[in-house]
């Protein structure tokens, strides 16, 4: 039985649920996975319609900022009764909400710093509004794009963690199972470290993803 006198970690308790772990960390991982890329597939649209009608930006950051300030707990007892209690769809819609202001910001930064001579060019040569966005504006804007994915990404790491209150923590599920058992502290400590290990995999990735798709931005940088 743990007890007060238990070290910080019990390395015989780690190798007896290994299973336990690596199903919590695979959980933790989905919960991330689908969040940040719905969130990006509905922040995307939502960015380019905000810049090319400025009317809808102040309403579309006003929405997605809300959404970001309200307290996850409180979102989740808000979505329960709609999305379904203990849900993994009430857990997906409120990390997917978490993402949006910081998508739709730093996509309207990266299309608003594009320089005005660049698409001079491109209209110059033809383009049509489709093919400039495509090919010109976009692109450009695409190193934005990353430093907001690394920090959605992030964000949605360390709020996985608060799900497990909805029974779809992830990592979270073993921080909530140390606190329960007075005095033990591995499954705290596992799952503390493992969500700021992945957080940092997850970061460097998305880095190491930027530096081979985006080669002119690293180009520039050594300039």
């Amino acid at each position: 039985m743990p007890g007060a006198t238990d070290p910080l970690v019990k390395w015989s308790w780690v190798n007896d649920n290994r299973g336990y772990i690596l199903s919590a960390l695979g959980q933790h991982v989905e919960l991330t996975l689908i969040a940040v890329a719905v969130g990006f597939v509905i922040a995307m649209p939502l960015a380019v319609a905000a810049w090319k009608v400025r009317a809808l930006r102040p309403p579309f950051v006003t929405a997605s900022g809300l959404l970001y300030v309200i307290p996850s707990v409180a979102l989740f007892g808000l979505l329960q009764p709609i999305t379904g209690y203990f849900s993994i769809t009430t857990a997906e819609v409120a990390l997917v909400s978490y993402t949006l202001l910081i998508l739709l910001r730093n996509t309207l930064a990266g299309l608003d710093a594009v320089p005005d001579e660049v698409r001079d060019a491109a209209r110059g040569m033809g383009f049509s509004a489709t093919r400039q966005l495509v090919r010109v504006d976009l692109p450009l804007a695409l190193p934005s794009v990353f430093a907001g994915l690394r920090v959605a990404t992030v964000t949605v790491i360390g709020l996985v963690t608060v799900t497990a209150f909805i029974g779809q923590g992830g990592l979270g599920q073993l921080i909530i199972q140390g606190f329960t058992q007075n005095g033990f502290h591995t499954p705290i400590v596992v799952g503390l470290v493992l969500s700021v290990v992945l957080a940092g995999v997850a970061d460097a990735l998305l880095v190491l993803v930027e530096r081979l798709t985006l080669p002119w931005v690293r180009l520039r940088q050594a300039v």
